[in-house]
């Protein structure tokens, strides 16, 4: 597979990698040794970043849109990220409210949709 593919796989900001690991292509064989057993790279990419705008996002509570109306466009450390979350500036406060209640109205939109299908698959009717 793709360095690109390998690194969402993996969860890592793909420039970050090692040149070798960007040059080449994964095998799934290989991608699964990567899983089992990290190499050194790998942990520090995993524990310090730079972290890739989905990992970004779901460490500050908030979605890959919400960085953006951040002006959050770099990707960014962990300790950046922990930095932001002791801040807190407004616009983070805000976006995780947001987040929230963007993510309680799907579970609700959900409910009612599996409400639905039930109603419509009872043998009453």
């Amino acid at each position: 597979m793709k360095p690109a593919t390998a690194a969402k796989k993996l969860d890592v900001y793909l420039p970050a990698t090692p040149a070798e690991f960007r040059e080449g292509t994964i095998s799934r064989s290989e991608l699964a040794a990567l899983e089992a057993d990290p190499p050194q790279w790998l942990r520090d990419l995993r524990a310090n970043g730079p972290h890739p705008k989905n990992l970004v996002a779901g460490k500050l509570g908030i979605s890959k849109s919400g960085l953006v109306r951040g002006d959050v466009t770099e990707p960014l450390t962990t300790e950046q990220i922990n930095a932001l979350l002791a801040e807190m500036p407004d616009w983070l406060a805000a976006e995780r409210e947001l987040h929230v209640e963007v993510l309680r109205e799907e579970r609700r939109a959900r409910s009612l949709r599996a409400d639905r299908r039930r109603a419509n698959e009872d043998p009453r009717r």
